[in-house]
């Protein structure tokens, strides 16, 4: 499990550990957000037994092979990235060491130490320009609006020629804007309950006409297990709510739940953003047995009572 500190990463190990599993985690423990957020997340994994920890840069071919010397490695859950679609902006950089060099390294160890199901986090970045939508795993996707996204989308590729190669088992999980406990200070959930608790403005892309796909964290998670526990030949799937909500309609959720008015300042699409995303996840429900069903009040309530629990308001 790369990426076993971040947010999906955390999660889907700990559902792992729960259900008995034995989770080896990787981890650079990078500054990119909250060192301390990150460390607490691993703190919890490392209460179980079950669980070993390697702090290493997946862009180091040599380090990341002593992982796969010391165990009999059956599946790997590929998740770490360098996320974001501003930050690829003025840090291109990063985006190519991680996503492009850290992901090469990984898929190939998969391959030489004969992994039996590698999935990888893709994104809903890769549909970029495309007008069609909903957004079919089906779709063409050669019009990237971001470097993050031009990179999840070579991953893809990648992992193709890997499985026509060598018939490595791979399947590529578009996630979709997942928000919930424990989730990025980056996003949108958790800047603007941030920004609205201390009083202060909070920032309105597009000026307030944007949709996105929000998927808790716990689906994301059943989704994630499925495809370990299900090895493909070579497959994609969305992972999102299958349902378009209104960014305004976000923020008067949030509002609702904190008793209390944002201060909003309106401004235009960002570079790299889009207006809406929105998942066609009937092949997900089809082949996985995906069925999300957490919906947007439920999901920003649960957020809110571990925002408020973690940072002891």
């Amino acid at each position: 499990m790369t990426g076993c500190a971040g947010f999906i990463g955390f999660h889907v190990a700990k559902r792992l550990l729960s259900q008995g599993n034995t989770v080896i985690g990787i981890d650079n423990l990078n500054h990119y957000y909250s060192l301390k957020l990150k460390k607490d997340r691993l703190s919890l994994l490392l209460e179980e037994k079950n669980f070993t920890f390697w702090k290493l840069n997946i862009a180091y071919f040599k380090q990341l092979e002593k992982v796969f010397e010391t165990a009999k490695i059956d599946i790997v859950c590929h998740l770490a990235a360098q996320a974001g679609v501003r930050y690829s902006l003025t840090n291109p950089f990063t985006y190519e060491q991680s996503n492009i060099r850290g992901f090469l390294n990984i898929i190939e160890l998969s391959c030489r130490y004969n992994v039996n199901n590698f999935v990888y986090a893709s994104s809903s970045s890769v549909y970029g320009g495309n007008e069609k939508i909903p957004f079919s795993a089906d779709d063409t996707v050669n019009k990237p609006l971001s470097l993050y996204g031009a990179t999840k989308r070579a991953d893809e590729l990648m992992a193709y020629a890997y499985h026509h190669l060598y018939h490595l088992n791979t399947t590529g999980l578009r996630f979709f804007t997942v928000y919930g406990p424990w989730g990025r200070p980056d996003m949108a959930l958790f800047k603007f309950t941030k920004a609205i608790t201390e009083g202060k403005i909070i920032e309105v892309y597009n000026y307030g006409k944007m949709e996105r796909d929000f998927t808790y964290i716990d689906d994301i998670v059943d989704g994630t297990i499925a495809s370990l526990n299900k090895p493909m030949k070579y497959e994609i799937f969305n992972l999102g709510r299958g349902q378009s909500i209104p960014l305004e309609r976000f923020i008067s959720c949030i509002e609702e739940r904190l008793n209390k008015k944002a201060k909003r300042v309106y401004l235009p699409l960002q570079k790299g953003d889009v207006p809406k995303t929105y998942a066609d996840i009937s092949k997900s429900e089809q082949m996985l047995g995906f069925h999300p069903k957490v919906n947007i009040e439920e999901g920003i309530e649960k957020f809110i009572q571990w925002y408020r629990t973690y940072y002891r308001i």
